[in-house]
Protein backbone atom coordinates (compact mmCIF):
# COMPACT_ATOMS: atom_id res chain seq x y z
CA UNK A 1 0.00 0.00 0.00
CA UNK A 2 1.29 3.45 -0.96
CA UNK A 3 1.13 4.96 2.53
CA UNK A 4 2.26 1.93 4.55
CA UNK A 5 5.87 3.06 4.88
CA UNK A 6 4.81 6.42 6.30
CA UNK A 7 2.43 4.57 8.64
CA UNK A 8 5.28 2.34 9.84
CA UNK A 9 7.55 5.33 10.43
CA UNK A 10 4.95 7.03 12.62
CA UNK A 11 3.93 3.92 14.57
CA UNK A 12 5.27 4.06 18.12
CA UNK A 13 4.43 3.23 21.74
CA UNK A 14 1.88 5.16 23.77
CA UNK A 15 4.62 6.18 26.22
CA UNK A 16 6.76 7.68 23.45
CA UNK A 17 3.79 9.33 21.73
CA UNK A 18 2.87 11.14 24.93
CA UNK A 19 6.33 12.71 25.00
CA UNK A 20 5.27 14.90 22.06
CA UNK A 21 3.17 16.89 24.54
CA UNK A 22 4.88 19.98 25.95
CA UNK A 23 4.39 21.75 29.25
CA UNK A 24 1.53 24.22 28.98
CA UNK A 25 -0.16 22.40 26.08
CA UNK A 26 -3.91 22.16 25.68
CA UNK A 27 -4.81 18.62 24.62
CA UNK A 28 -8.15 18.07 22.87
CA UNK A 29 -9.88 14.69 23.22
CA UNK A 30 -13.10 13.66 21.42
CA UNK A 31 -16.49 13.09 23.01
CA UNK A 32 -17.26 9.86 24.87
CA UNK A 33 -16.16 6.65 23.17
CA UNK A 34 -13.86 8.63 20.87
CA UNK A 35 -11.43 9.08 23.78
CA UNK A 36 -8.22 7.01 23.27
CA UNK A 37 -7.80 4.85 26.39
CA UNK A 38 -4.25 3.66 25.81
CA UNK A 39 -2.93 7.17 25.21
CA UNK A 40 -4.80 8.68 28.13
CA UNK A 41 -3.63 5.87 30.44
CA UNK A 42 -0.03 6.54 29.38
CA UNK A 43 -0.50 10.26 29.98
CA UNK A 44 -1.96 9.52 33.42
CA UNK A 45 1.03 7.35 34.31
CA UNK A 46 3.47 10.08 33.20
CA UNK A 47 1.47 13.05 34.44
CA UNK A 48 3.99 14.08 37.09
CA UNK A 49 6.55 14.64 34.32
CA UNK A 50 4.47 17.52 32.94
CA UNK A 51 3.45 20.96 34.15
CA UNK A 52 0.27 22.88 33.32
CA UNK A 53 -1.09 20.48 30.69
CA UNK A 54 -4.86 20.73 30.14
CA UNK A 55 -7.03 17.90 28.80
CA UNK A 56 -10.20 19.34 27.21
CA UNK A 57 -13.16 17.13 26.36
CA UNK A 58 -16.92 16.63 26.30
CA UNK A 59 -18.31 13.74 28.35
CA UNK A 60 -15.34 11.62 29.50
CA UNK A 61 -16.46 8.03 30.06
CA UNK A 62 -13.49 6.69 32.03
CA UNK A 63 -11.95 8.14 35.17
CA UNK A 64 -8.32 8.18 34.09
CA UNK A 65 -5.54 8.79 36.60
CA UNK A 66 -5.21 12.47 35.76
CA UNK A 67 -8.60 13.06 37.39
CA UNK A 68 -6.62 13.69 40.56
CA UNK A 69 -6.74 16.91 42.58
CA UNK A 70 -3.27 16.15 43.98
CA UNK A 71 -1.65 16.35 40.53
CA UNK A 72 -3.75 19.04 38.87
CA UNK A 73 -0.72 21.33 38.58
CA UNK A 74 0.76 18.70 36.26
CA UNK A 75 -2.26 17.61 34.20
CA UNK A 76 -5.80 18.86 34.74
CA UNK A 77 -9.15 18.46 33.06
CA UNK A 78 -11.15 21.25 31.41
CA UNK A 79 -14.71 20.21 30.59
CA UNK A 80 -16.66 21.31 27.55
CA UNK A 81 -19.49 19.23 29.11
CA UNK A 82 -19.44 17.22 32.32
CA UNK A 83 -19.83 13.48 32.74
CA UNK A 84 -19.53 11.08 35.64
CA UNK A 85 -15.72 11.16 35.60
CA UNK A 86 -15.41 14.96 35.57
CA UNK A 87 -18.48 16.06 37.57
CA UNK A 88 -17.09 15.55 41.12
CA UNK A 89 -13.97 17.57 40.29
CA UNK A 90 -16.02 20.38 38.75
CA UNK A 91 -18.28 20.56 41.79
CA UNK A 92 -15.21 20.62 44.05
CA UNK A 93 -13.55 23.28 41.91
CA UNK A 94 -10.45 21.47 40.62
CA UNK A 95 -11.92 20.64 37.21
CA UNK A 96 -12.65 23.71 35.09
CA UNK A 97 -15.76 24.12 32.93
CA UNK A 98 -16.10 26.02 29.65
CA UNK A 99 -19.61 27.41 28.97
CA UNK A 100 -20.47 26.86 25.31
CA UNK A 101 -23.03 25.89 22.71
CA UNK A 102 -21.96 22.63 21.09
CA UNK A 103 -22.55 24.18 17.65
CA UNK A 104 -20.04 26.96 18.37
CA UNK A 105 -17.28 24.89 19.96
CA UNK A 106 -15.51 24.07 16.66
CA UNK A 107 -15.64 27.76 15.71
CA UNK A 108 -14.15 28.79 19.07
CA UNK A 109 -11.28 26.38 18.39
CA UNK A 110 -10.84 27.51 14.77
CA UNK A 111 -10.69 31.15 15.88
CA UNK A 112 -8.12 30.38 18.57
CA UNK A 113 -10.44 31.47 21.38
CA UNK A 114 -10.25 27.92 22.75
CA UNK A 115 -6.69 26.57 22.47
CA UNK A 116 -5.85 23.26 20.77
CA UNK A 117 -2.14 22.35 20.73
CA UNK A 118 -2.46 18.56 20.67
CA UNK A 119 -5.15 16.10 19.55
CA UNK A 120 -5.37 12.59 21.03
CA UNK A 121 -8.10 10.53 19.39
CA UNK A 122 -9.34 7.06 18.56
CA UNK A 123 -9.35 6.35 14.82
CA UNK A 124 -10.29 3.67 12.34
CA UNK A 125 -7.60 1.77 10.44
CA UNK A 126 -6.12 3.69 7.51
CA UNK A 127 -7.73 3.20 4.09
CA UNK A 128 -5.92 2.73 0.77
CA UNK A 129 -5.83 6.52 0.25
CA UNK A 130 -4.06 7.20 3.56
CA UNK A 131 -7.12 8.39 5.50
CA UNK A 132 -8.33 7.53 8.99
CA UNK A 133 -11.91 8.14 10.16
CA UNK A 134 -12.61 9.90 13.47
CA UNK A 135 -16.12 8.48 13.36
CA UNK A 136 -16.85 8.07 17.06
CA UNK A 137 -16.22 11.72 17.93
CA UNK A 138 -16.11 14.07 14.96
CA UNK A 139 -17.64 16.88 17.07
CA UNK A 140 -15.01 19.62 17.74
CA UNK A 141 -12.06 17.30 17.13
CA UNK A 142 -11.84 18.01 13.40
CA UNK A 143 -11.51 21.72 14.18
CA UNK A 144 -8.72 20.92 16.64
CA UNK A 145 -6.95 18.82 13.99
CA UNK A 146 -6.67 21.95 11.83
CA UNK A 147 -5.09 23.96 14.68
CA UNK A 148 -2.97 21.42 16.52
CA UNK A 149 0.82 21.17 16.44
CA UNK A 150 0.64 17.46 17.29
CA UNK A 151 -1.94 14.84 16.25
CA UNK A 152 -1.69 11.37 17.79
CA UNK A 153 -4.14 8.66 16.76
CA UNK A 154 -4.94 5.43 18.57
CA UNK A 155 -5.81 3.12 15.69
CA UNK A 156 -8.32 0.41 16.52
CA UNK A 157 -9.87 -2.07 14.05
CA UNK A 158 -13.15 -1.87 15.97
CA UNK A 159 -13.57 1.84 15.10
CA UNK A 160 -15.84 2.19 12.06
CA UNK A 161 -14.66 4.00 8.96
CA UNK A 162 -17.61 6.35 8.53
CA UNK A 163 -18.42 8.71 5.69
CA UNK A 164 -18.67 12.48 6.05
CA UNK A 165 -16.29 15.24 7.13
CA UNK A 166 -14.46 13.08 9.66
CA UNK A 167 -11.22 12.04 7.93
CA UNK A 168 -7.58 12.70 8.81
CA UNK A 169 -4.75 11.94 6.37
CA UNK A 170 -1.56 10.15 7.39
CA UNK A 171 0.42 13.25 6.33
CA UNK A 172 -1.32 15.23 9.11
CA UNK A 173 -0.47 12.71 11.81
CA UNK A 174 2.49 13.09 14.17
CA UNK A 175 2.39 9.62 15.71
CA UNK A 176 0.28 6.46 15.76
CA UNK A 177 -0.27 3.71 18.26
CA UNK A 178 -2.35 0.56 17.86
CA UNK A 179 -4.94 -1.04 20.15
CA UNK A 180 -7.40 -3.79 19.28
CA UNK A 181 -9.47 -3.85 22.46
CA UNK A 182 -13.27 -3.63 22.05
CA UNK A 183 -14.75 -0.13 21.98
CA UNK A 184 -16.54 0.77 25.18
CA UNK A 185 -20.29 0.15 24.88
CA UNK A 186 -23.03 2.31 26.38
CA UNK A 187 -26.39 0.59 26.72
CA UNK A 188 -29.85 2.08 26.48
CA UNK A 189 -31.04 3.79 29.70
CA UNK A 190 -33.72 2.21 31.86
CA UNK A 191 -37.24 3.17 30.87
CA UNK A 192 -39.80 3.23 33.71
CA UNK A 193 -43.52 4.06 33.67
CA UNK A 194 -42.93 7.81 34.00
CA UNK A 195 -40.52 7.85 31.06
CA UNK A 196 -42.90 5.70 29.03
CA UNK A 197 -45.82 8.06 29.71
CA UNK A 198 -43.79 11.08 28.64
CA UNK A 199 -42.58 9.21 25.57
CA UNK A 200 -46.15 8.44 24.55
CA UNK A 201 -47.17 12.11 24.69
CA UNK A 202 -44.23 13.12 22.51
CA UNK A 203 -44.57 10.25 20.05
CA UNK A 204 -48.18 11.22 19.38
CA UNK A 205 -46.92 14.64 18.21
CA UNK A 206 -44.38 13.25 15.74
CA UNK A 207 -45.87 13.05 12.23
CA UNK A 208 -44.84 10.79 9.39
CA UNK A 209 -42.02 12.36 7.40
CA UNK A 210 -40.54 14.16 10.43
CA UNK A 211 -36.81 14.62 10.90
CA UNK A 212 -35.58 13.73 14.39
CA UNK A 213 -32.95 14.95 16.80
CA UNK A 214 -32.85 12.76 19.87
CA UNK A 215 -30.81 13.46 22.98
CA UNK A 216 -29.46 10.87 25.40
CA UNK A 217 -31.54 9.55 28.29
CA UNK A 218 -34.42 7.37 29.35
CA UNK A 219 -37.14 9.75 28.16
CA UNK A 220 -35.77 10.38 24.64
CA UNK A 221 -35.32 6.63 24.23
CA UNK A 222 -38.85 6.06 25.50
CA UNK A 223 -40.01 8.31 22.66
CA UNK A 224 -37.99 6.32 20.15
CA UNK A 225 -39.52 3.04 21.26
CA UNK A 226 -42.96 4.41 20.40
CA UNK A 227 -42.09 5.61 16.89
CA UNK A 228 -41.73 2.19 15.27
CA UNK A 229 -45.08 2.56 13.46
CA UNK A 230 -44.19 5.89 11.82
CA UNK A 231 -43.26 6.28 8.16
CA UNK A 232 -40.40 8.02 6.33
CA UNK A 233 -38.59 9.50 9.33
CA UNK A 234 -35.29 11.30 8.88
CA UNK A 235 -32.32 11.76 11.22
CA UNK A 236 -30.41 15.00 11.75
CA UNK A 237 -28.94 14.76 15.23
CA UNK A 238 -25.80 15.20 17.30
CA UNK A 239 -25.71 11.72 18.85
CA UNK A 240 -26.35 8.48 17.04
CA UNK A 241 -27.20 5.68 19.45
CA UNK A 242 -28.97 2.36 19.64
CA UNK A 243 -32.38 4.03 19.84
CA UNK A 244 -31.95 5.42 16.33
CA UNK A 245 -30.59 2.05 15.19
CA UNK A 246 -33.83 0.47 16.44
CA UNK A 247 -35.83 2.79 14.19
CA UNK A 248 -33.59 2.03 11.21
CA UNK A 249 -34.04 -1.71 11.75
CA UNK A 250 -37.81 -1.23 12.01
CA UNK A 251 -37.76 0.33 8.54
CA UNK A 252 -39.21 3.67 9.61
CA UNK A 253 -36.07 5.73 8.87
CA UNK A 254 -35.75 6.43 5.14
CA UNK A 255 -34.50 10.06 5.18
CA UNK A 256 -36.42 10.51 1.94
CA UNK A 257 -38.51 13.47 3.11
CA UNK A 258 -35.64 15.58 4.44
CA UNK A 259 -35.12 18.93 2.73
CA UNK A 260 -31.32 18.78 2.99
CA UNK A 261 -29.06 15.73 2.79
CA UNK A 262 -31.97 13.64 1.59
CA UNK A 263 -31.29 9.96 2.01
CA UNK A 264 -28.61 10.57 4.66
CA UNK A 265 -28.53 10.39 8.45
CA UNK A 266 -26.29 13.05 10.01
CA UNK A 267 -24.62 12.92 13.43
CA UNK A 268 -21.47 14.20 15.11
CA UNK A 269 -20.71 11.51 17.71
CA UNK A 270 -21.71 7.93 18.51
CA UNK A 271 -22.64 6.37 21.83
CA UNK A 272 -23.96 2.84 21.84
CA UNK A 273 -23.26 -0.84 21.28
CA UNK A 274 -20.84 -2.84 19.16
CA UNK A 275 -23.77 -3.45 16.83
CA UNK A 276 -24.13 0.31 16.33
CA UNK A 277 -20.44 0.77 15.58
CA UNK A 278 -20.58 -2.02 13.00
CA UNK A 279 -23.65 -0.41 11.46
CA UNK A 280 -21.70 2.83 11.00
CA UNK A 281 -18.85 1.21 9.05
CA UNK A 282 -18.82 2.50 5.45
CA UNK A 283 -22.59 2.93 5.60
CA UNK A 284 -23.61 5.15 2.65
CA UNK A 285 -26.77 6.21 4.50
CA UNK A 286 -24.81 7.79 7.41
CA UNK A 287 -22.44 10.74 7.53
CA UNK A 288 -20.51 12.02 10.54
CA UNK A 289 -19.83 15.78 10.54
CA UNK A 290 -18.44 18.38 12.96
CA UNK A 291 -20.85 19.92 15.48
CA UNK A 292 -20.84 23.33 13.79
CA UNK A 293 -22.49 21.54 10.85
CA UNK A 294 -24.87 19.09 12.53
CA UNK A 295 -25.92 21.49 15.29
CA UNK A 296 -26.13 24.71 13.30
CA UNK A 297 -29.73 25.88 13.90
CA UNK A 298 -29.90 27.39 10.42
CA UNK A 299 -28.85 24.18 8.68
CA UNK A 300 -30.84 21.75 10.83
CA UNK A 301 -33.87 24.04 10.69
CA UNK A 302 -34.02 23.78 6.89
CA UNK A 303 -35.61 20.38 7.41
CA UNK A 304 -39.41 20.63 7.62
CA UNK A 305 -41.07 18.97 10.61
CA UNK A 306 -37.87 18.90 12.63
CA UNK A 307 -38.70 17.27 15.99
CA UNK A 308 -36.09 17.73 18.71
CA UNK A 309 -36.27 15.90 22.03
CA UNK A 310 -34.09 16.89 25.00
CA UNK A 311 -34.30 16.56 28.76
CA UNK A 312 -34.11 19.16 31.50
CA UNK A 313 -33.88 19.01 35.29
CA UNK A 314 -35.94 22.04 36.35
CA UNK A 315 -38.20 24.62 34.72
CA UNK A 316 -39.73 27.77 36.16
CA UNK A 317 -43.17 29.24 35.54
CA UNK A 318 -42.10 31.50 32.69
CA UNK A 319 -40.31 28.68 30.85
CA UNK A 320 -36.65 28.98 31.74
CA UNK A 321 -34.99 25.55 31.73
CA UNK A 322 -32.06 24.53 33.89
CA UNK A 323 -30.64 21.40 32.26
CA UNK A 324 -27.04 21.50 33.45
CA UNK A 325 -26.68 22.45 37.12
CA UNK A 326 -28.17 21.83 40.53
CA UNK A 327 -28.32 25.37 41.81
CA UNK A 328 -24.75 26.61 41.53
CA UNK A 329 -23.27 23.10 41.22
CA UNK A 330 -22.40 22.23 37.61
CA UNK A 331 -23.81 18.88 36.55
CA UNK A 332 -23.49 18.50 32.76
CA UNK A 333 -23.47 21.31 30.19
CA UNK A 334 -25.50 23.12 27.57
CA UNK A 335 -24.45 20.69 24.88
CA UNK A 336 -26.72 20.85 21.83
CA UNK A 337 -30.01 21.50 23.60
CA UNK A 338 -30.23 25.20 22.77
CA UNK A 339 -28.96 24.54 19.24
CA UNK A 340 -31.77 22.14 18.45
CA UNK A 341 -34.50 24.04 20.26
CA UNK A 342 -33.68 26.99 18.00
CA UNK A 343 -33.42 24.74 14.95
CA UNK A 344 -36.91 23.34 15.57
CA UNK A 345 -38.29 26.85 16.00
CA UNK A 346 -36.87 27.73 12.55
CA UNK A 347 -38.25 24.60 10.92
CA UNK A 348 -41.53 24.68 8.99
CA UNK A 349 -43.82 22.54 11.13
CA UNK A 350 -41.01 21.89 13.62
CA UNK A 351 -41.43 21.32 17.36
CA UNK A 352 -38.93 21.15 20.17
CA UNK A 353 -39.84 19.03 23.18
CA UNK A 354 -38.22 19.63 26.55
CA UNK A 355 -39.01 16.57 28.66
CA UNK A 356 -38.80 15.97 32.39
CA UNK A 357 -40.48 13.92 35.12
CA UNK A 358 -42.78 16.12 37.20
CA UNK A 359 -40.92 15.35 40.45
CA UNK A 360 -37.51 14.39 41.82
CA UNK A 361 -36.29 12.63 44.96
CA UNK A 362 -39.07 10.01 44.90
CA UNK A 363 -41.77 12.63 44.58
CA UNK A 364 -40.48 14.86 47.38
CA UNK A 365 -39.88 17.94 45.21
CA UNK A 366 -41.43 19.38 42.08
CA UNK A 367 -39.28 19.91 39.02
CA UNK A 368 -41.68 22.65 37.91
CA UNK A 369 -40.90 25.55 40.24
CA UNK A 370 -41.95 29.21 40.64
CA UNK A 371 -38.36 30.34 40.07
CA UNK A 372 -35.20 28.42 39.33
CA UNK A 373 -32.88 27.60 42.22
CA UNK A 374 -30.42 30.41 43.03
CA UNK A 375 -27.43 30.19 40.71
CA UNK A 376 -29.09 27.74 38.30
CA UNK A 377 -27.62 27.70 34.80
CA UNK A 378 -30.29 28.56 32.22
CA UNK A 379 -29.86 26.18 29.27
CA UNK A 380 -32.97 26.98 27.24
CA UNK A 381 -34.30 30.50 27.57
CA UNK A 382 -37.89 31.61 28.01
CA UNK A 383 -37.75 33.09 24.50
CA UNK A 384 -36.73 29.79 22.90
CA UNK A 385 -38.91 27.34 24.81
CA UNK A 386 -41.54 25.53 22.78
CA UNK A 387 -43.22 22.44 24.24
CA UNK A 388 -42.66 21.03 27.73
CA UNK A 389 -43.72 17.48 28.53
CA UNK A 390 -44.17 15.61 31.82
CA UNK A 391 -46.04 12.40 32.53
CA UNK A 392 -49.13 14.59 33.05
CA UNK A 393 -49.22 16.12 29.57
CA UNK A 394 -47.86 18.79 27.25
CA UNK A 395 -47.53 22.52 27.88
CA UNK A 396 -47.24 24.48 24.64
CA UNK A 397 -45.48 27.70 25.65
CA UNK A 398 -44.46 29.24 22.35
CA UNK A 399 -46.39 32.45 21.70
CA UNK A 400 -47.97 32.34 25.16
CA UNK A 401 -47.95 35.17 27.72
CA UNK A 402 -46.27 34.79 31.10
CA UNK A 403 -49.68 34.19 32.74
CA UNK A 404 -50.66 31.61 30.15
CA UNK A 405 -47.33 29.84 30.55
CA UNK A 406 -47.70 29.63 34.31
CA UNK A 407 -51.12 28.02 33.98
CA UNK A 408 -49.97 25.60 31.28
CA UNK A 409 -47.02 24.45 33.39
CA UNK A 410 -49.09 24.11 36.56
CA UNK A 411 -51.48 21.90 34.61
CA UNK A 412 -48.71 19.38 33.86
CA UNK A 413 -47.10 19.53 37.32
CA UNK A 414 -47.61 16.69 39.77
CA UNK A 415 -51.07 17.09 41.37
CA UNK A 416 -49.47 17.23 44.84
CA UNK A 417 -47.71 20.47 43.92
CA UNK A 418 -50.29 22.27 41.81
CA UNK A 419 -51.81 24.07 44.79
CA UNK A 420 -48.59 25.58 46.06
CA UNK A 421 -47.48 26.44 42.53
CA UNK A 422 -50.77 28.26 42.01
CA UNK A 423 -50.32 30.22 45.22
CA UNK A 424 -46.76 31.11 44.28
CA UNK A 425 -47.89 32.24 40.82
CA UNK A 426 -50.49 34.52 42.39
CA UNK A 427 -47.87 36.12 44.65
CA UNK A 428 -45.73 36.70 41.54
CA UNK A 429 -48.71 38.27 39.77
CA UNK A 430 -48.63 35.49 37.17
CA UNK A 431 -52.19 34.38 37.97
Amino acid sequence: MKYQSEYAQKLTSASDAIRLIRNGDNVVVPTGVGEPPTLLTALSEQRRDFMDVVIAQILPLRKFGYFDPETRQHVRHSAYFLGGASRPGAQAGWVDYLPNYFSELPVLIEQGLVPADVVLSMASPMDEHGYFSLSLGTDYTMAAVKRARVIVLEVNPNVPFANGDCHVHISQVSALIENDEPIIEVGLPTIGPVQAAIGKYVAEQVPDGATLQIGYGGIPDAVVMQLVDKKDLGIHTEMIGDGILTLVEAGVVTNQRKNIHRGKMLATFALGSRKLYQFMHRNPALEMHPANFTNDPYLAGQNDKLMTINATMQIDLIGQCCSESIGTKPYSGTGGQSDFVRAANRSQGGKSFIVLPSTAKDGAISRIVPTLAPGAHVSTSKNDINQVVTEYGIANLRGKTAKQRAQELINIAHPDFRGELTEAAKKMNLL
